[in-house]
């Protein structure tokens, strides 16, 4: 009789803003956040991927040597293969394609904020924010997978030496040590890994290129909710988070996202 083995998900993690307490009277300075979507390994993450690649070789060609990988900053500034979106009709095909993609993917996200100007008032000598992100990520992280007596593992994208160090220790902080909230032996039971996988852009991870393309339309809408940005109006941004509505991590019994799957330091 073969035992049932638990279900196995995967975490990919992207940040908006970036790690310094400085410039924090510009919005786009004084607020980090951290998204991660997970997906369960195998039918449903190679399916999304497939469907991923497939739109990538429908707009940009065949590239098996160099394969296009999805970074919103390429994007939006029209580098490199992406200059091929200066042309409105193949930007509304890419823009309905890719929005397509994600309405269908089967995966869940979260997305941590941390105003690290009130969090500096607090606190004299503050962890790195990236420290506290972490930790509250892979709280709802794991709480879900505790729910659902599953496990799993954590990827990030490669983005040099001093911060690949900063996340390896932010997830080994909470991974020996638990939170306020959560025991260390909690996380050990459902993470499957001491040390965080992290991998380069050309990689191309499908997961990661689905977190750097959310990381900041997610953000920017949650800053608008609590009126801190202005509502931009009918964006892109905004049909990436009308696809994504149904994909917040939530309190099972209830269906609340705030605190699951919103989540503010």
């Amino acid at each position: 009789m073969t035992e049932n083995r638990p279900k196995r998900f995967r975490l990919y993690i992207d940040e908006s803003g970036d790690h310094t307490y400085n410039l924090l009277d510009d919005p786009s300075h004084r607020y980090l956040a951290l998204l991660g979507v997970w997906f369960q390994q195998g039918e449903d993450y190679v399916e999304f991927s497939d469907r991923l690649e497939s739109l990538k070789r429908d707009i940009f060609g065949p590239r098996p040597d160099k394969p296009v990988i999805l970074h919103r900053s390429d994007i939006i500034n029209r580098k490199g293969p992406f200059g091929i979106l200066c042309n409105p009709s193949i930007q509304r095909k890419f823009d309905k394609g890719l929005l397509e993609v994600i309405e269908d993917a089967k995966f869940k996200m979260a997305c941590v904020i941390i105003d690290k100007k009130k969090h500096l008032d607090n606190y004299s000598s503050p962890f790195h924010p990236y420290h506290y992100c972490m930790a509250a990520m892979l709280e709802r992280y794991c709480g879900r997978l505790k729910f659902l007596n599953a496990v799993g593992d954590v990827l990030a994208e490669s983005r040099g030496k001093e911060e690949d160090l900063q996340l390896r220790q932010a997830y080994e902080r909470v991974f020996e040590s638990g939170t306020h909230w959560f025991s260390h032996e909690d996380f050990q039971r459902t993470l499957t890994s001491k040390k965080i996988k992290i991998q380069p852009k050309v990689a191309n991870i499908a997961g990661l290129q689905l977190a750097d393309v959310l990381a900041h339309p997610i953000k920017q809408g949650m800053l608008a909710e609590k009126g801190l940005v202005e509502d931009a109006g009918k964006t892109f941004g905004e049909e990436v988070r009308e696809v994504t509505m149904k994909k917040w991590n939530s309190r099972a019994a209830t269906q609340q996202v705030d605190g699951y799957g919103k989540k503010w330091l």
